[in-house]
């Protein structure tokens, strides 16, 4: 009998680890799931949604009256059913869920999405969201379990804003930067030590599926890439954004799998005014000068798609195919020569005395966007365009946005309109202006009609390849890298904020399950 103990002993242990979850430790020691630890490249200055947290929605803490699918159709969320227009497209009526609570205990009625979407109308409370809603004049109560938005114009992308989270009307009555981060989600504040990590925990009686089998989750801040990358080869995280190739060295690790995702995240480098980036002949010089695919290729592995719009490949009925930039070094030096901008004896060019030159910022530690920054500049270089490369931190850029060049990200994969217009329409950050383009904005807002507004931004994509105001270079992919420890991964498009506490592989975290 003794001799039968062993063998005995080892099938207990191995039908135990089965019943239990994985046999592989995650990051924290544990075997269970029921923690994870991941890494984001950026902290949040707030967890306030009216401050700008989680403005595309899956932002854990909060719910909203709608949410994306992974599809990005969208579902009633807080809302009992879809957002419901008026025949003059000038209100929208949303019946409103009942039995929930938020993480506090208090009970979510149609006063909290009042409440909430005052303040984000009020001028005075300082929300940072208002400018987002700008077709939005007001929301009233009308029962116990219906509110109804007011709007200016008829706006078919406004029930996709409806994903901003809802706050308890008890919150307000402080300044919004001391607003407490309570709201419906899956998950509820723990702890947050500012410069280090933020720690989540399940919501117990959440209403979209009870408590979430992942209980615990710790986000860690680490700005830098390449230290990202180190610590997460060290087996300190679940779960990181990388860039593809850096993400690439983890190819032969059996504990961790790569994910790419699409997305709407456009890259491009900003032409502010000025007697160099502002001059039309060297904006369309340096798109044509530009190898977008050869950097798609190379820089990224082909983790992206080359882009000549600000128009991303998603959603693609608004995509015009024909509005492309070829990569044309020739062309690109006859329109500069014909323009005046001689090349001096170092290879540079010059026109009425000043130099083809200037300073493209890019984030410090952001490794793609260097590389993209740094291709550009070799590009710009061959046809006597000087580029001044300077990583910098984001407090260090901001006050220099339509001053110098940025090397910038931005995109949204739910409707064109709600990323487009305030990048591009006249009074952006960047100083572009471009009356055309101003046209086709204006009629993608204004129209309802799918197939009009299809032809409207087919139209702006056409009018920017003759007057362009950035070199649009691509729409970069995703990467991850997760330990692969957990049933319920759902590839989405990503829009261009994403990571642990928003989009990306952990957008769906409440429904994942250990394996």
């Amino acid at each position: 009998m003794r001799s039968l103990l062993p063998p005995l002993a080892v099938l207990t242990l191995v039908l135990l680890a089965g019943c239990t979850g994985t046999a592989t430790p995650g990051a924290e020691g544990t075997a269970d799931g029921s923690t994870i630890v991941l890494a984001d490249s950026a902290e949040p200055t707030t967890l306030n949604p009216l401050l700008g947290y989680g403005r595309h929605g899956a932002a854990k803490i909060y719910d909203g009256l709608v949410e994306h699918r992974a599809d990005g159709s969208l579902r009633p969320k807080l809302a009992a059913e879809s957002p419901t227009p008026s025949a003059d497209g000038l209100s929208w009526t949303v019946k409103l869920r009942d039995g929930v609570t938020f993480t506090d205990g208090t009970t979510f009625g149609p006063e909290d999405v009042v409440a909430t979407y005052k303040a984000l109308l009020d001028p005075a409370s300082g929300s940072t969201e208002r400018s987002s809603f700008a077709r939005l004049t007001g929301v009233e109560q009308l029962d116990t379990h219906t509110v109804r938005f007011a709007l200016a114009k008829p706006w078919a992308a406004f029930p996709n804003l409806l994903v901003l989270g809802v706050l308890p009307s008890e919150a307000f009555g402080v300044p919004l930067a001391e607003v407490k981060p309570v709201g419906t989600g899956p998950y509820k504040v723990a702890d947050w030590k500012k410069g280090d990590r933020l720690v989540l925990q399940a919501n117990p009686t959440y209403f979209d599926g009870g408590e979430p089998k992942v209980r615990k989750v710790t986000v860690v801040f680490v700005p830098d890439d390449n230290t990202r990358a180190q610590r997460m080869q060290a087996g300190e995280f679940d779960g990181t954004e990388l860039p593809p190739r850096l993400a690439a060295g983890f190819a032969s690790n059996s504990d961790f799998k790569s994910v790419a995702h699409r997305s709407s995240d456009v890259r491009a480098v900003t032409l502010p005014p000025g007697p160099v980036t502002g001059d039309a002949a060297v904006r369309l010089a340096l798109n044509l000068a530009a190898n977008r695919k050869g950097a798609v290729d190379s820089l990224l592995g082909g983790k992206g798609t080359p882009l000549s719009t600000p128009v991303p490949e998603t959603p693609a009925e608004f995509t015009a195919t024909d509005a492309v930039f070829a990569y044309d070094k020739s062309q690109a030096e006859v329109l500069l020569d014909q323009a005046g901008w001689a090349r001096g004896a170092d290879g540079l060019r010059a026109k009425a005395g000043v130099v083809a030159r200037f300073t493209l910022m890019y984030p410090i530690g952001d490794v793609v966007r260097a590389d993209l920054a740094t291709a550009f500049a070799a590009d710009a270089k061959a046809v006597g365009v000087d580029v001044q490369l300077a990583g910098l931190g984001w407090d260090a850029i901001s006050p220099r946005l339509g001053v110098d060049a940025l090397l910038y990200g931005g995109g949204n994969p739910y409707d064109p309109d709600l990323s487009l217009y305030a990048a591009l329409h006249t009074g952006n950050p960047f100083g572009y202006s471009n009356a055309a383009v101003d046209a086709a904005l204006d009629a993608g807002r204004d129209l309802t009609d799918p197939g009009q507004r299809a032809v409207a931004y087919k139209r702006l994509q056409r009018a920017w390849v003759t007057g362009p105001g950035m070199v649009v270079l691509a729409a970069v992919q995703h990467t991850y890298v997760l330990r692969d420890n957990w049933t319920g991964y759902q590839e989405v498009v990503d829009p261009d904020v994403h990571g642990p506490l928003s989009w990306g592989p952990w957008w769906n975290l409440e429904k994942w399950t250990a394996k």
